[in-house]
């Protein structure tokens, strides 16, 4: 008999991206640039760690808002995935689009060109049975997804979030970290990474990971450990797009699994890595196989 799947409700953000790679950013002056790699795709916290997470194995819920628009349209195509089902608001601002600018050091600057409603109108209540059946909750950054915290909590569920390239001050954010057990973040903003580390585990959260782009990632435990992982630099570099929501993923699907914070962190590492491996928000080689196969190559003596 198999291992059961585990359950995984997703709340978060879906946008249609535009995505320029260039070798570097542009300096800030008047200038044509003649060459860059374009692409468009969906994008998007929410939707990346829900295709991922689905890709991984887990039967995963996204909540999430889309606009009654073309672009709607085909973030629900994407979004029509095996193990993945979609829970959606029609949000009256339309589909939310974020224009990326990434550079080969997997840096990058967003520019969003339509965001989302940040309160719509939503019963948030009616999701109470779906929360309390899922075995993993992930409350992610939009706006409009701290008024499931309150649902969460009430169900004495714990919260994982991931609070991208938070500066250490923004206040936006502190709901979403008073409410989480686990937080993920970048190194990107954030003036001593390992302080704020220090700070969430004396504050009582049980993990705390710190992503460095291509220069790794570390983990701070509630045994006041420090776990470092490099990064794979093996894997030919596309662009960065939903690496750090890969990540999240792999580091999930070791986690579920009974893996050490150890172990979590190299499969994390081969799920972002593959991820800037491709154009698109996840790989279509990510898969529980493929991680299985690279951990075997790179990590089993």
């Amino acid at each position: 008999m198999g291992v059961k799947s585990k359950k995984i409700f997703v709340c978060g953000g879906v946008s249609y991206n535009a995505v320029i790679t260039l070798p570097e950013f542009f300096k800030p002056k008047p200038q044509t640039i003649h060459f860059c790699e374009y692409n468009e795709t969906i994008g998007n916290t929410g939707a990346g760690k829900a295709l991922s997470l689905s890709k991984l194995g887990f039967e995963t819920l996204l909540h999430t808002l889309i606009g009654a628009d073309d672009y709607g349209n085909k973030v629900k195509s994407y979004l029509n995935q095996p193990n993945l089902e979609v829970v959606y608001e029609v949000d009256p601002k339309g589909t939310e689009r974020h224009l990326n600018l990434l550079n080969s050091k997997g840096e990058r600057i967003s520019i969003f060109t339509n965001p989302n409603s940040e309160n719509p109108i939503i019963d948030y209540e009616q999701y109470k049975r779906r929360i309390k059946s899922s075995d993993l909750v992930v409350i992610n950054i939009s706006n409009y997804c701290r008024n499931f915290i309150p649902v969460c909590k009430a169900l004495n569920k714990d919260i994982w979030t991931d609070l991208h390239d938070y500066d250490g001050i923004n206040i936006y954010h502190q709901d979403f970290i008073d409410a989480s057990d686990y937080i993920f973040f970048s190194s990107e903003n954030i003036k001593d990474y390992k302080l704020f580390m220090v700070q969430m585990i004396q504050a009582g959260k049980k993990l705390v990971v710190c992503t460095h782009a291509n220069n790794g990632a570390t983990a701070y435990t509630q045994k006041k450990e420090w776990i470092y992982e490099p990064a794979l630099l093996d894997f030919e570099f596309v662009n960065s797009n939903g690496a750090g929501d890969s990540f999240f993923s792999g580091f999930l699907f070791a986690y579920s699994q009974g893996k050490t914070i150890h172990e979590c962190m190299k499969y994390a590492t081969i799920a972002g890595a593959l991820c800037v491996n491709t154009n698109e928000l996840v790989s279509e080689n990510l898969n529980k196989r493929k991680l299985e196969t690279i951990y075997l190559e790179y990590y089993q003596i």
